[in-house]
């Protein structure tokens, strides 16, 4: 079973990447103020339990957190530690995050390397990003490594990083009515690099706005996940 697991909403645009964010998109819609961050009512959600005192959530489970926030957001700092708890005490269950803020990881949780089922991803959406945070997130005693390419922004070459331990490399577009496009060139070298080096590779979503062989597909939202998980089947 896979849940979202936001245990704080809120985020403060960090980079490129950011300039269409989701969450800005639709806390906009509603007249709310994405940039505040607060912690939700669903924050204890791993913990709950049902009527007869067993957990909502069963073995197994993995909750993605932060999908409208940032794990290491500054603000979160008061609360980070309880919700490190929780992943301690549900240890029977995985937990993923996103982040653009690899540099806060050990500042936050020291001792990272003790928290087998906490996996964490960090997304570089452009060349001067990928060189920012990847020689500081793939420095970092870290189990599992995943990389986000998502907004992929433009041709990003990551053939130096190539030999560092990596589990795998995603790559995606950017949705949205002002969404950017996503050359598929881009995506199919990545790909073959990781081919190369053994490297696991998925292709999460191809945006709202396609380039293939020169010509540009725009792709409703509801098909931007199948469509990339078709491209590339043999």
């Amino acid at each position: 079973m896979e849940i979202t697991y936001n245990c704080w909403h809120g985020c403060h645009k960090k980079s490129e990447g950011c300039l269409n964010c989701y969450v800005y998109r639709r806390d906009e819609a509603i007249g709310k103020n994405a940039n505040e961050v607060y912690k939700t009512s669903f924050f204890d959600l791993p913990i709950r339990k049902d009527k007869k005192g067993n957990y909502k959530y069963k073995s197994g489970t993995t909750f993605d957190m932060c999908f409208s926030s940032d794990f290491f957001i500054e603000e979160a700092d008061v609360w980070r530690q309880d919700v490190l708890n929780f992943i301690k005490i549900r240890n029977d269950c995985k937990f993923m995050c996103i982040t653009k803020r690899p540099e806060r990881i050990l500042e936050c949780i020291p001792d990272i390397e003790t928290y087998d089922n906490l996996v964490i991803y960090c997304t570089m959406e452009n060349q001067k990003r990928f060189d920012e945070r990847a020689p500081i997130y793939l420095n970092l005693p870290l189990k599992y490594k995943g990389i986000m390419i998502e907004p992929m922004l433009e041709r990003i070459d990551i053939t130096k990083y190539l030999d560092k331990d990596i589990d795998i490399i995603a790559c995606g577009g950017e949705s949205g009515d002002n969404a950017r496009v996503l050359d598929f060139n881009w995506v199919k070298e990545i790909r073959q690099l990781c081919i190369k080096k053994g490297i696991n590779f998925y292709f999460h979503q191809t945006g709202a706005k396609l380039l293939i062989d020169g010509k540009l597909y725009n792709i409703p939202r509801k098909f931007q996940h199948s469509q990339a998980k078709k491209a590339f089947k043999d």
